[in-house]
């Protein structure tokens, strides 16, 4: 299909109607099937067929992250079952002081769980939901803690497999380090280093502001479990498990660490490579069902013959952990295969936008801004974060004359586009780190996202101000100095005006 403006509709119709509606499997369906209508010029039965048609090659690509998903949900399940989670809980709460060392816990831990953002999302909500229910902090709040360190944390980590993907989005034939080059845009990601700084600021001042701060005051008043996961809460609540803390910090040490080495056995450590090679030529899904599959089969071994809990109620978990993961797994199917039909065989989005982004190349001195807000907006409309500076950075390479004199402005301009994709990415109802943040707090999906949006927005203005700072001087220094600067300002206001809404 030749480049066109009709490309952006479905994932508009879809962000819209999600919006408006807050159902987001309609939102997703009408979305998907209005693009495959645009790309089959209105004919039905062949709509039906493209959209399906995507669905199963999307799902079949990524089968490897719904196998993790379902194994962590069992996971989750029969550590829930075992009791070690309320052994857990009742002692983090004779531990934990209050509010703020609960989140300032949930922060930390994620910017530890730095491998994976899937891994990342899922793990910190399992461990930390139990003690922020018990302090009864609101769910969104918690959800945005997941999101605000898992993408943000991922993507300035050498060793993820962001970093990897990174590498891998150079053109064939580009002579450039990949690795190097993601290494020197780390302190010049600017959205991800103010979002954790903003994130910080939030958890000790208890300011919340906008949508969050309603919701926060609502949740104040009449603490509430979203009905689609109080049966999850119930089981989390079931007594006669004997399990005790060490039944559940030992599965999650041992999920970690299996996930790793898988991840590093997938990129060929075993064969010779070192950890930096290993881990840029991993396959990252692969690995994370390696370590799951490994964490499920210790777990089983740890349980069943210390009778932690029968054999009958282990195999019940299979059930229990899937169905806790279905609306998920459905989300993901779904924001997967709208992917696809804004995708380059389809309807070419990622193309429309890049032919824009090539047209107006000449002004270099607002490239780093420019390729920050399409990327914003390319991830926020399409829900990929990685198929955003998949699209851009080929663009950016192929835009500047790379010389020993414009390298510095590469190096500006890729982090211009990472900055941009994780935080258009953070902001997406349709991305699956949003998805996954909202399970993993247990949380309504457009909740999460309605109150993340204007914390996103307020990050996002500073990176404009240290982007445009960063084409006028060509220096990424002055740039983030600009920024830090902006964002301090922002936060003195907001400590001024808006009272302390989420305090001890």
């Amino acid at each position: 299909m030749e480049n066109s403006a009709l490309s952006m509709l479905p994932p508009i119709i879809t962000i819209i109607l999600a919006l408006l509606t807050k159902e987001v499997y309609m939102s997703l369906i009408i979305g998907i099937f209005s693009g495959a209508m645009l790309f089959t010029g209105g004919d039905f039965l062949e709509s039906i067929v493209t959209l399906f048609g995507i669905m199963e090659s999307k799902v079949g690509g990524n089968v490897n992250i719904l196998v993790f998903l379902v194994i962590l949900g069992i996971l989750v399940a029969a550590i829930s079952r075992s009791g070690a989670t309320r052994a857990y809980g009742e002692w983090a709460r004779s531990v934990i002081a209050g509010k703020r060392s609960a989140l300032g816990l949930t922060a930390l831990l994620g910017m530890l769980i730095f491998i994976d953002d899937y891994f990342n999302c899922l793990t910190v909500g399992t461990i930390m939901r139990p003690v922020t229910d018990k302090f009864k902090i609101c769910r969104a709040k918690l959800a945005y803690i997941i999101d605000a360190t898992a993408a943000p944390i991922c993507i300035i980590a050498p060793v993820s497999s962001w970093a990897a993907a990174v590498g891998s989005s150079l053109p064939e034939g580009a002579d450039i380090d990949g690795f190097a080059l993601f290494i020197e845009t780390i302190p010049f990601n600017l959205y991800a280093i103010l979002t954790m700084i903003f994130m910080a600021f939030i958890i000790l001042t208890g300011r919340d502001f906008a949508t969050m701060g309603a919701e926060v005051r609502k949740n104040k008043k009449n603490f509430e479990i979203p009905a689609e996961y109080k049966d999850n809460v119930a089981g989390e609540q079931l007594k006669g498990g004997k399990g005790r803390i060490f039944d559940l910090v030992l599965p999650l040490l041992v999920l970690i660490a299996a996930c790793i080495y898988g991840m590093l056995y997938t990129g060929g450590f075993n064969d010779g490579a070192s950890i930096s090679a290993a881990f840029a030529d991993c396959d990252a899904s692969k690995g994370l069902v390696i370590g799951s599959f490994s964490a499920f089969v210790f777990t089983a071994l740890l349980y069943l013959p210390r009778r932690v809990v029968s054999f009958t109620s282990f195999c019940e978990c299979f059930t229990q952990g899937f169905k806790a993961m279905t609306p998920a797994i459905f989300i993901l199917c779904l924001a997967w295969t709208l992917s696809g039909i804004c995708g380059s065989d389809y309807l070419n989005l990622g193309g429309y936008v890049g032919g824009i982004v090539h047209e107006n190349a000449s002004l270099a001195v607002f490239l780093p801004v420019v390729f920050f807000l399409v990327a914003i907006g390319l991830a926020f409309a399409t829900g990929t974060s990685w198929g955003t500076f998949g699209i851009l950075i080929p663009i950016a390479v192929a835009v500047i004359n790379l010389t020993p004199e414009t390298y510095q402005l590469l190096i500006l301009c890729v982090a211009a586009i990472l900055s941009g994709a994780v935080g258009g990415d953070h902001a997406s109802p349709i991305s699956d780190t949003t998805i996954l943040a909202s399970a993993g707090a247990q949380c309504h999906h457009i909740d999460h996202v309605a109150t993340q949006v204007p914390y996103v927005l307020t990050v996002s203005i500073c990176c404009v101000v240290g982007y445009l700072v960063d084409g006028f001087t060509q220096n990424g220094w002055l740039g983030l100095g600009a920024a830090l600067i902006c964002l301090a300002l922002i936060m003195i206001f907001v400590r001024a005006k808006v009272p302390a809404v989420d305090v001890d």
